[in-house]
């Protein structure tokens, strides 16, 4: 197809809906927490959507960036941009579009700090990952992890203006969380990566050294996951929350680890979306339900 009949539907997909979900729940829950009460209401919307809008823009993005890779990997060969659904005008005009709504949207209706950090996450993930970090080193996702980990971040200023220790924290799981989550997508689809020149751990050096990398990371998160309890930002119920979700993460890493069961990596790579859910679904929980009760 040539483009011309592109569809709603192609564009939502371009987007990339269910990362930015995820994205989007993390930011959110960083609002919530960053005040003892409820976030203003204004800033709860017009910071949600204007994340939201930037995080699908980057995301249009990385789209156009590797039509000619994802044209190539199994995984990605249905895409808009592979199938032709979409053209990279196209393409480039909704992203672009994305990207100006956000950031008017930021710097009007909610501050310009958030629209300035949300714009460095942008590039962050569009440009310098897609464009050098992925094909420059095994590395690329450690190191361009940061850009993923901005949303709650992102949610925190939004609300307050400034970014909070508590903040950086909330930064620091997801950025600690992405190694493992993402290699062991990578150990699925390393013939994929291996066929197009991306060197992602498990093409530069072997599966049994990715999963030891995953073991270890998750063992690293199970102990970045406490310091919310650790700080006194959070209490008991999310200290249980976090340590059930850990150990169970850390049963599938060891399973991981020590077997060669096929269907190991992609069981991983999704309890990891499952557990990053729930975690940070706790912490809004233990922020409140305390107060409800309080209030009974």
């Amino acid at each position: 197809m040539n483009g011309t009949g592109a569809s709603w539907r192609d564009f939502y997909e371009l987007g990339k809906p269910r990362v930015v979900a995820l994205i989007v729940f993390t930011a959110v829950v960083g609002m919530f927490l960053a005040v003892p009460g409820m976030p203003p209401l204004s800033k709860l919307i017009f910071g949600t959507l204007g994340i939201g809008l930037a995080a699908s823009a980057a995301a249009a993005v990385n789209h156009l960036l590797d039509q000619r890779v994802d044209a190539v990997m199994f995984r990605t060969r249905h895409r808009p941009l592979p199938t032709g659904q979409v053209t990279e005008r196209q393409a480039l005009l909704f992203a672009m579009s994305l990207a100006m709504i956000s950031m008017i949207m930021l710097t009007s209706l909610v501050n310009t700090l958030t629209a300035v950090l949300t714009f460095c996450s942008l590039i962050g993930y569009a440009i310098v990952y897609t464009v050098f970090l992925k094909r420059a080193s095994p590395q690329n996702i450690v190191i361009g992890g940061a850009a993923g980990a901005a949303p709650p971040l992102l949610g925190w200023t939004a609300v307050t203006g400034e970014a909070h220790a508590g903040a950086f924290l909330l930064f620091l799981i997801i950025f600690v969380w992405t190694p493992p989550h993402f290699w062991a997508l990578a150990i699925h689809r390393r013939e994929d990566y291996a066929k197009v020149g991306i060197p992602m751990l498990p093409v530069t050096h072997g599966v049994a050294y990715t999963k030891l990398q995953i073991l270890l990371y998750t063992l690293l998160l199970i102990a970045v996951s406490v310091l919310p309890f650790a700080i006194g930002m959070s209490g008991l119920l999310y200290l249980a929350a976090a340590l059930i979700l850990g150990l169970m993460f850390l049963w599938y890493a060891v399973r991981l680890y020590r077997s060669d069961d096929a269907s190991m990596p992609m069981r991983t790579f999704s309890y990891s979306i499952w557990y990053l859910s729930l975690l940070f679904a706790a912490l809004l929980l233990d922020h409140y339900i305390p107060a409800l009760a309080r209030g009974l």
